[in-house]
């Protein structure tokens, strides 16, 4: 198959045409084998013409310039002995100008890579875990990873290319871990290409100026929003949440939700009571669009969450496992300890497996092995599933302690 690079433009739209009739022919054979008449005719009418829209679409809300992370479109079989391509990509544009098929959710990747279905709810094994937002090539063996580490949290932005839908299936091992994508909730990051490009009919997080909360203390390039802006909710509902699913991960490690726990008067992201409601009410809209993929919250674990009610349901149903940061290193919490040490004797069973809780503990680098046993053996003690890497913002290294 010959890559062609997408650029957007008419070059772009020309890829998007190619690669919908590559994708034509491809259904070609279906429709052939297909049982009747009219289930011939709903393959060339509507299934082919909708798949054309959904290209046509990504296309007409590109940059004209390169995407950095070197995505592909591949086109294939684009010279068909057969003419019904050409009938389908006139049918795709029609069913464009009629304004069928879904918001856009990211280029649509080749056949052969469409995601299996999500195993449903609840972690089998709850340990161990690893956090990681490097690429795959920073990551190292990944099948040395898929052996350690029964719960792989990675950063599955397409726009990052931090991994492809392969390597993803990979550190899968076949279905015996799960993999899990960041998810940032309360804030957005300026590189994130969200923060300043969406496709028609949603407002990027730059545009959004009722929802932005202020610069995120520490990290320059990053912004808290209010998660209950009905304008956010559905960028992160209808278009980030979507790009990440496509990927094929098994659901989502949400972060920054602990933007609910501030005041409407703090210096540093600010929550009015509507923002806290609506926060929890985003976590119900996305567990009712996507029932069997997990769900795991970070930090965010005080009563407001764990007493918290959205739509007369416990907010708590709506999660498979929480995770907090520095409980035992670099230095103790006590609070933090307390909260997970609550959530834990709330004895939850999504799925009917026991809930996750997890610890994410930042001992300087991956050779501190002291500072490492100690917070695994206390999380341990505590009944949770410990992690330690080198520092909450770096995260691009393996650590394999080996205890």
């Amino acid at each position: 198959m010959l890559p062609i690079e997408s650029t957007g433009g008419t070059y772009g739209a020309a890829a998007a045409v190619l690669s919908a009739a590559g994708m034509a022919s491809s259904f070609l054979p279906q429709a052939a084998r297909a049982s009747s008449a009219a289930t011939k005719i709903i393959f060339f009418i509507w299934v082919i013409p909708h798949k054309l829209c959904l290209n046509l679409r990504w296309v007409a809300g590109r940059s004209p310039t390169p995407q950095k992370t070197g995505r592909k479109l591949r086109a294939e079989g684009l010279m068909s002995s057969t003419p019904a391509w050409i009938v389908t990509v006139m049918l795709g544009v029609a069913a464009c100008a009629a304004g069928d098929g879904p918001a856009d959710s990211g280029p649509p990747g080749p056949i052969d890579t469409v995601p299996a279905a999500t195993p449903g709810r609840g972690f089998p094994a709850l340990a161990p875990w690893v956090s990681f937002y490097g690429t795959a090539l920073q990551m190292g063996d990944l099948d040395t990873v898929a052996a350690t580490f029964r719960i792989i949290n990675i950063d599955a932005d397409p726009d990052a290319g931090n991994f492809t839908t392969a390597e993803i299936r990979q550190l899968k091992a076949g279905g015996r871990n799960r993999v899990i994508s960041y998810f940032n909730l309360g804030s957005c990051e300026h590189y994130r290409s969200y923060w300043t490009t969406v496709p028609t009919g949603f407002v990027s997080c730059k545009a959004n100026h009722a929802a932005r909360r202020g610069s995120y203390a520490g990290y320059p390039d990053e912004e808290w929003m209010d998660v209950g802006d009905t304008s956010y909710q559905r960028l992160l509902l209808d278009h980030v949440a979507p790009r990440l699913v496509s990927r094929g991960v098994d659901g989502f490690f949400f972060d920054n939700f602990e933007i609910v726990e501030h005041g409407p008067s703090s210096g540093n992201g600010p929550c009015s009571a509507s923002c806290r409601q609506g926060g929890l009410d985003l976590i119900r809209r996305l567990r009712a669009k996507y029932p069997n993929h997990l769900f795991v919250m970070q930090n965010a674990t005080s009563d407001i969450t764990r007493l918290g009610v959205t739509g007369g349901l416990a907010f708590t149903s709506l999660l498979d496992g929480i995770s907090h940061e520095e409980v035992y290193a670099p230095a103790f919490d006590s609070q933090s300890e307390a909260e997970l040490i609550a959530w834990s004797g709330d004895s939850l069973r999504p799925g009917g497996v026991p809930f996750f809780v997890g610890t994410e503990d930042y001992v300087g680098s991956c050779g501190s092995g002291a500072a490492a046993l100690a917070a695994y053996t206390t999380s341990r003690a505590r009944g949770f599933s410990p992690y330690a890497t080198d520092a909450s913002g770096n995260q691009t290294v393996v650590c394999y302690w080996g205890f």
